[in-house]
């Protein structure tokens, strides 16, 4: 009679495993964990003077406004202000009569936002009169009928968005030229992998110029804070409007979207009202233009995994 077969030993039965004799290896993180309060003593000093040199425009700037030189200019301000505001109130006198004449306004604007295929009347939005500019009756949502504040509202999110647009463009071609044609070294010029350089531990180099970093040696947390740091001043000053640089003795003429004035209009091209109005037509199509390029970019750096000047070459059959 034949024997059974021995069944397999079940999991968690059978005699132990021996470890092999030798000396035990204490992990690395130990060592780690004894060197991390030294860098971080050594990188602090370099921390808190960078935190403090960004913080110091906002602070600064207050603390002028809250001193005696700022009380002085804000009083210079106010005996000038009537006649500044009068001034302002007849520059926006002429813009409006440059834009009612101008082709760019009113009825007479280009509606072919179709382009040759022009603008059928159920889409062109009726609430939408050319009073803005690059108004071309293109709202078939309908998300700015509901009242001028809502129309108000997306005008200032729109320019808003467009400068940005055009910054970041900038931004992100001129690493790509640089490299290309003035000798720069990056450590990463592509726009979209600059995040992933820093993730890295690289140092950033402003404009591929060594040494040349401020933020750019320290992590992503410490970057953050500074960009934070730096945006409060501005951003509080564009929610305040017009009115935020007063108290240091600076009126500006305009309203919160064209501030206008010596801050924001340094060369005075908006001086002459048909130049005015014709230029915010031109920004706000360059803002469009702008936004548009940005997902133009996006899906060209996800397919060709490069910027946006190389793969401009390549389809032209040029090269860097």
């Amino acid at each position: 009679m034949a024997a059974a077969p021995a069944s397999p030993p079940r999991p968690g039965t059978g005699p132990p495993r021996r470890r092999a004799a030798g000396p035990r290896v204490q992990p690395a993180r130990c060592h780690r964990s004894r060197a991390r309060p030294e860098t971080l003593s050594r990188a602090l000093p370099e921390v808190a003077a960078l935190v403090a040199f960004s913080a110091l425009p906002f602070f600064g700037i207050q603390a002028l406004a809250d001193g005696p030189a700022g009380k002085r200019l804000a009083e210079g301000l106010a005996r000038r202000k009537p006649a500044l505001e009068r001034e302002a109130a007849a520059a926006e006198a002429a813009r409006r009569q440059a834009a009612a004449r101008s082709p760019l306004y009113g009825d007479r604007r280009n509606m072919a936002w179709l382009g040759p295929f022009g603008v059928p009347d159920s889409l062109a939005a009726s609430h939408l009169t050319g009073a803005a500019p690059a108004d071309a009756g293109f709202d078939p949502l309908g998300f700015a009928a509901s009242s001028s504040a809502a129309f108000d509202r997306y005008l200032e999110l729109e320019l808003l968005h467009g400068r940005w647009a055009m910054i970041g463009a900038l931004g992100a071609v001129v690493p790509e030229a640089l490299t290309l044609w003035g000798g720069a070294a990056f450590s990463e010029d592509r726009w979209f992998l600059v995040g992933a350089a820093k993730l890295r531990g690289d140092d950033l180099d402003y404009g591929g110029v060594p040494g040349l970093r401020i933020a750019g040696g320290q992590g992503v947390a410490v970057i953050a804070l500074t960009q934070a740091l730096l945006m409060s001043g501005p951003e509080l000053a564009r929610s305040t409007g017009p009115a935020a640089l007063e108290p240091l003795g600076i009126f500006l003429p305009g309203d919160q979207n064209w501030p206008g004035g010596r801050v924001f209009d340094l060369a005075g091209l908006a001086a002459n009202p048909d130049a005015a109005v014709r230029l915010r037509v031109s920004e706000a199509k360059h803002g469009r233009l702008a936004m548009v390029a940005w997902l133009g970019f996006a899906a060209q750096a996800a397919v060709g995994g490069d910027g946006p000047l190389r793969d401009a070459l390549a389809a032209l059959g040029g090269g860097g």
